[in-house]
């Protein structure tokens, strides 16, 4: 019995024994990655004295202070020191040289392998147009009773339209002939006379005030008070805007002929869709001088604004933007006399004149560059441009302005009118044309690059 216990108890010892595990050890959880901030960089936008850079983040704490190098064509390098609270940011370099290649790269202050540096941009800087321009004028009229032309538009070098009044003299039975456009063939100029009579002109060739041209056989005209399609031969007026109109039309834009706007006096602002005129409230009862619209590549939309303000009766001076048909008026404190035009290439450069030229890098900023009397001391009646390198501006005593892209120069020596003003003008490529009137006789001005 002694011998059975012994293997009974062995046997359970064993048992007991094989019955049993040991757990093996918690296995440790793997690290947490490694999380590297990154920068990078990128251009944005640049003209002949600025760029424009886009600084990306990833992974960054916030705020982070950064360092921004410039390397200059000439060597040496510039270093700005910031702090970054968000993970785009839009940086603005000025004082730039005109068509020079300039490098970028961003660091962290505490730059190790847990922190790289960004990407090293290269930028180009747009170069300046010239200077350089042969002058031709030329006057219309001025025998018998008073002309001008007021506005024109430059359809290509060969097919140029001024509008306005022009009264030559004759051996007609009235003494003279009317004529209200000048067309430029590429060769010469030529008198025209476009039929506006209907049931809203009483007059059969009246005086033009505002042109607008698509293209060759797509051109808007206004006598002021109806519109006329013009096809470059005949013309259909349309009187459909005239019941609407409380002021006369000063000023036409559009982006296509589904798309126009005319504005004018009393704060009248009107869009045209295709079909059907439909008037809009422009928020002022200011003359609205001007309208300009430029297509906003980043938002994918029209930008339009229009200038306001009643020359010679009263200082105010409003600024309107039109979007989706709304209006919304923007102040000009600074600006302490009547807008009369504006032009600008959306969303960088923005131009506004009248008793000075004043300049905005972006709509929003809070206040207009330049002072009263920085460019010309002369009032600016129109300022048009190709590009932010290439405008033209023109008005009292024949003053005409050419800007570069650098720097503003006035041809006012050989442009000057002794008894008259320029009222308008256009720009293509290295074409320049003001038109207006100098004492009794119509003027144009011509201005091509040598």
């Amino acid at each position: 019995m002694r011998i059975a216990s012994f293997f009974i108890s062995l046997f359970l010892i064993l048992f007991i024994f094989s019955c049993t595990t040991t757990e093996p050890p918690d296995k440790e959880d793997p690290p947490d990655p490694v999380v590297i901030p990154s920068l990078g960089l990128a251009e944005d936008d640049a003209h002949c004295t600025e760029a424009w850079l886009k600084l990306t983040s990833e992974d960054i704490e916030f705020p982070a202070e950064l360092i921004l190098r410039q390397y200059n064509p000439s060597g040496d390098s510039l270093s700005f020191q910031f702090s970054l609270t968000t993970d785009d940011t839009l940086f603005y370099i000025d004082s730039l040289f005109p068509g020079q290649g300039y490098s970028f790269m961003a660091w962290f202050t505490n730059t190790d392998s847990l922190h790289p540096p960004s990407n090293k941009l290269s930028v180009t800087t747009m170069d300046t147009t010239s200077h350089d321009f042969t002058f031709d004028m030329l006057t219309f009229g001025g025998e018998t009773g008073s002309s001008y032309l007021y506005d024109v538009a430059i359809i290509d070098k060969n097919d140029i339209w001024a509008v306005g009044k022009i009264t030559i003299g004759d051996s007609s039975s009235r003494g003279y002939s009317t004529f209200n456009a000048v067309h430029w063939d590429g060769i010469k100029w030529n008198l025209q006379r476009i039929y506006f009579h209907s049931e809203c002109s009483a007059v059969d060739y009246p005086g033009l005030k505002a042109i607008w041209a698509f293209d060759e056989k797509n051109i808007v005209l206004t006598n002021g008070g109806a519109i006329g399609w013009f096809n470059g031969d005949s013309i259909q007026i349309d009187c459909s805007i005239n019941s609407i109109l409380t002021g006369a039309i000063n000023k036409i834009w559009g982006s296509g002929s589904d798309n126009i706007y005319t504005v004018g006096n009393s704060g009248n602002l009107h869009h045209y869709d295709g079909v059907n005129w439909q008037k809009l409230e422009s928020g002022t009862e200011l003359n609205i001088n001007d309208i300009w619209g430029d297509y906003n590549e980043k938002t994918g939309q029209w930008e339009i604004l229009a200038v306001a303000g009643n020359i010679l009766h009263g200082h105010e001076a409003e600024i309107i933007l039109i979007n989706n048909y709304n209006c919304v008026i923007s102040g000009a404190n600074e600006i302490v006399w009547p807008l009369k035009t504006v032009w600008f290439d959306s969303p960088k450069e923005y131009f506004v004149a009248g008793s000075g030229i004043f300049q905005k890098h972006n709509i929003q900023d809070k206040s207009w560059g330049n002072d009263i009397f920085q460019i010309t001391t002369y009032s600016i009646n129109k300022i048009r441009g190709g590009k932010i390198n290439n405008l033209i501006a023109v008005g009292g005593v024949g003053e005409l302005l050419h800007f570069n892209g650098n720097n503003w120069k006035s041809f006012l020596e050989q442009s000057k009118l002794d008894g008259g003003n320029y009222y308008g003008c256009a720009i293509e490529n290295n074409l320049m044309v003001a038109v207006g009137q100098n004492s009794a006789s119509a003027v144009i001005s011509m201005l091509l690059e040598f």
